[in-house]
């Protein structure tokens, strides 16, 4: 059995198993007579799902199919698929993650974060998909400024590199930064599940900002997870960091940026 085949076989026990510990009852679907084996049959999974009958049963049946993002999406909700699972599918199914969800974050999210930014050491804000800012730490506001010295819309880390003259100043590689900044947004673009609010933010940028503009119009992706980052402070100087990106498996739509003091 090659790599690809035994893909295909997980994948078809994986669907077999979430379809069997579904309930049509539970579902408000008709018991239908006496089935052979508990859970749904693959005609309901596919009528849930908004789906081809017969791609389904070739996909569960572990034939080389190719389906698309959607197909899969509309899957993963007929079979009621956690986003653990959900995640599973897509790599099974075409061997890479599914696009980023723009899900709210739970209930007890913005205490628990604090909690957890307040005890590293080092400055650390957490941004999510669109680069907003959502959180900070006291090391990044003596480091950096206040975040909340803004209006929360305006705490997004693309607008305050391209529309403050501050960053300007304060950030030596400034293009270079910028650049790859972009690049790493445009990746979280092609990902995003609801692209609409990252089309408004490159709308709004593209009005203010000629350098956005240009450097957006290069089309560089990158999924660059760390880096050096400089930065001239007021108050001490020329500084050095390696910035290294975290996703708490708690909050899997949120990003860490944590900057470890370097030596020059």
């Amino acid at each position: 059995m090659t790599a690809a085949g035994d893909s295909r076989r997980e994948l078809a026990e994986f669907l077999k198993t979430r379809r069997h510990r579904l309930s049509p009852a539970e579902l408000g679907l008709p018991a239908g007579g006496r089935r052979r084996t508990a859970g749904l049959r693959r005609e309901e999974v596919a009528a849930l799902a908004g789906i081809g009958l017969t791609w389904y049963t070739w996909l569960e049946q572990g034939k080389a199919i190719q389906v698309s993002t959607s197909f899969l999406e509309n899957l993963a909700r007929g079979l009621r698929l956690t986003s653990a699972e959900r995640s599973h599918l897509f790599a099974l199914a075409r061997h890479r993650l599914p696009p980023l969800a723009n899900a709210a974050a739970p209930a007890g999210t913005n205490d628990a974060l604090q909690a957890l930014l307040d005890v590293i050491d080092a400055p650390t804000y957490a941004r999510d998909q669109r680069f907003d800012v959502v959180a900070w730490n006291g090391p990044n506001t003596r480091m950096f400024g206040d975040f909340a010295a803004f209006p929360p819309h305006e705490r997004n880390v693309l607008r305050l590199m391209f529309a403050r003259n501050y960053h300007r100043r304060t950030v030596p590689n400034w293009e270079e930064d910028a650049r790859r900044l972009l690049a790493k947004f445009r990746m979280h673009l092609g990902q995003a599940a609801e692209p609409a609010p990252f089309h408004a933010l490159v709308a709004e940028l593209a009005a203010l900002s000629a350098d956005f503009r240009r450097l957006w119009a290069e089309h560089e992706v990158s999924d660059a997870g760390e880096g050096i980052t400089r930065f001239l402070s007021p108050r001490d100087g020329a500084m050095r960091f390696r910035h290294q990106t975290l996703i708490p498996e708690a909050w899997p739509e949120l990003r860490l940026i944590v900057f470890v003091a370097q030596k020059s």
